[in-house]
């Protein structure tokens, strides 16, 4: 289906941005660690932000710069509850060379946007290169199966949602049929792979080829090249 396609696509584009921006923000963040002055700061206000139904606070941060200007900042953290309160004094970092590039001297407010972007680029691309894995695992099965096992005439049961997979709030399609192993006498259910139209129509036989492996029938692939290609 289209959407699987422009999902996979879209988590690894934007696990490969994130992972990008967050080398960015580290190489940026050494740099500007590197050349600051420090100096004393103390918190004058707390800014009250709004997101959904809750608040947090940013706190807003007077200090003095080396060439006597003063300087107010407010920072990018917030937090519930405040991570600091006013009149508190707390070491502030800034460029010599643009006093209004100041950042409080703590874990969260140097490394914060770095390690946020880091661990949202780990998780988008470890699902696009899961989706594409299992992509290319079921791929290689089909391919095996299709050249090394034992093809089965089975009989058409029905079409039914398959309820474990759901885009945009649909539900694919899968064809059911099962066959009767004259060696065993044993009853084997098959679920073709997921369709996003809806074949019954195009179902003419009584009987659905199927490629089982041998001596496993656990291992199987519903055959359904009759059906038309679904235009994307």
């Amino acid at each position: 289906m289209k959407v699987i396609g422009f999902v996979k696509y879209s988590f690894f584009v934007v696990g490969v941005a994130l992972l990008a921006g967050a080398a960015i923000s580290y190489t940026n963040t050494n740099d500007f660690i590197d050349t600051a002055d420090t100096a004393e700061g103390a918190v004058v206000d707390l800014l009250k932000i709004r997101s959904d139904d809750s608040y947090s606070y940013k706190p807003v941060i007077e200090f003095t710069a080396g060439n006597g200007q003063q300087v107010e900042f407010t920072s990018l953290v917030s937090s519930n509850p405040p991570a600091y309160s006013v009149g508190e004094t707390v070491e502030v970092l800034y460029s010599p060379t643009d006093v209004q590039e100041a950042k409080i001297n703590s874990f969260s407010a140097l490394w914060g946007g770095f390690l946020v972007m880091l661990i949202l680029g780990v998780v988008f691309s470890s699902i696009a290169g899961l989706m594409f894995l299992i992509g290319r695992l079921r791929s290689r099965r089909k391919d095996h199966l299709q050249r090394n096992g034992v093809v089965v005439e089975a009989e058409f049961q029905s079409v039914s949602r398959n309820h474990s997979i759901s885009v945009n709030g649909q539900n694919p399609f899968v064809i059911v049929c099962q066959w009767l192993d004259p060696m065993t006498s044993a009853v084997h259910v098959f679920k073709s792979e997921s369709l996003w139209f809806d074949p019954s129509s195009y179902i003419k036989d009584k009987t659905i080829r199927v490629f089982v492996a041998r001596n496993n029938p656990k291992k199987f692939h519903v055959d359904v090249s009759f059906l038309p290609k679904l235009k994307h």
